[in-house]
């Protein structure tokens, strides 16, 4: 009943149109039955896939803290130096203590060749040989415990220096210069903005298609859509919100994104046939939807029609038009068309 009630406004207010003469066939496309991803919008927060906080590994007085919040840190750059007077001592008592084992050891290796040399003309006895290579043995492993010593000695005092495991930027300080730090206390929290990823939590009833799927599309704040990797699916639900957790890699050259930002993310959900038409060959007028339907005399004749959701370019169609027909593509085209508008983005 309302397109019979309406049908006679939109002709009245196209006569000049439909009444003009000799015009060509206009460029026109046919109505087809196609299926169409459905898209679900959601709330997604950028976070970086580098961010973490260095704590002390061994004991000390914070002697310089070359960067504040919020500076940039390359790779490998000082962060944290403590005071390394104890562990320097320590270093080079456990050189002294290596260059005292290799000095035993080189004893005993002489000792034993002799008290060999003398063992094989008969001239020791067997205890004597047992005895030097015992000794041997004692000033080898001396040498490998000093050797263990230097480098658990030399790696506290690597400790004192603590460097920027990757480039960033300083997000939080922990300490201040001249406090006293121990094992396991969290000096400094960073993070990277060179590798981001969008989070968003999915309702368990969209949770199929995008299990299948794997990709979704990212809204940057310029307007344009931000193609993600693959998409990390965990495998659980959350009890509370009953949302599964979909995590993204992405890359942005242009450095529009930060960790914390919201953006919304389009997730693939569904898939439906129906009719879809370009929205460009969409008429409205008010509440009212048309397009031009050629006839079999390739005439344009205005129908109007129901329209439902819109999927990127195209619309659904749900009442007016049958696949197989002819509809002109670009209606404003066509002469005496100027008053009307293109289809608005929520036809419904």
């Amino acid at each position: 009943m309302i397109l019979l009630r309406t049908l006679p406004l939109l002709l009245s207010l196209l006569a000049p149109l439909l009444l003009a003469a000799e015009i060509p066939v206009p460029s026109n496309i046919v109505v087809q039955r196609q299926a169409l991803e459905e898209h679900l919008l959601l709330d997604g927060v950028i976070e970086a896939v580098q961010q973490s906080t260095v704590s002390a590994q061994t004991s000390g007085r914070v002697t310089a803290l070359p960067f504040d919040v919020d500076d940039s840190v390359p790779a490998g750059a000082l962060i944290v130096q403590l005071e390394d007077s104890e562990q320097q001592a320590r270093f080079s008592q456990a050189q002294a203590g290596l260059a005292e084992a290799r000095a035993g050891l080189t004893d005993a290796r002489q000792q034993f060749a002799r008290v060999q040399s003398l063992h094989e003309r008969k001239l020791v006895a067997n205890q004597a040989l047992d005895q030097a290579r015992n000794q041997l043995n004692a000033a080898q492993a001396r040498l490998a415990r000093a050797d263990a010593g230097l480098a658990e000695a030399q790696q506290q005092l690597d400790y004192t220096r603590i460097t920027a495991p990757y480039g960033g930027i300083l997000t939080e300080r922990h300490v201040e210069l001249g406090e006293s730090v121990n094992p396991g206390q969290p000096l400094l929290t960073g993070l990277s903005l060179q590798h981001l990823r969008v989070v968003v939590d999915l309702p368990q009833q969209y949770a199929g298609l995008a299990r299948e799927q794997r990709r979704a599309l990212v809204a940057l704040p310029d307007g344009r859509a931000l193609e993600t990797g693959e998409m990390t699916f965990y495998p659980y639900a959350d009890p509370a919100t009953h949302t599964f957790r979909l995590r993204m890699p992405l890359t942005e050259p242009g450095g529009q994104l930060y960790p914390g930002m919201l953006v919304k993310v389009s997730v693939p959900v569904a898939t439906r046939e129906a009719l879809w038409i370009p929205a460009d060959a969409i008429l409205h007028r008010s509440e009212l939807r048309a397009v031009f339907v050629l006839d079999d005399q390739d005439t344009p004749r205005l129908r109007q029609i129901r329209t439902g959701v819109r999927n990127g370019d195209q619309v659904e169609v749900l009442a007016g038009l049958k696949a197989g027909e002819h509809i002109v593509a670009h209606p404003l085209d066509l002469s005496g068309a100027a008053e009307l508008h293109p289809v608005e983005e929520t036809a419904q």
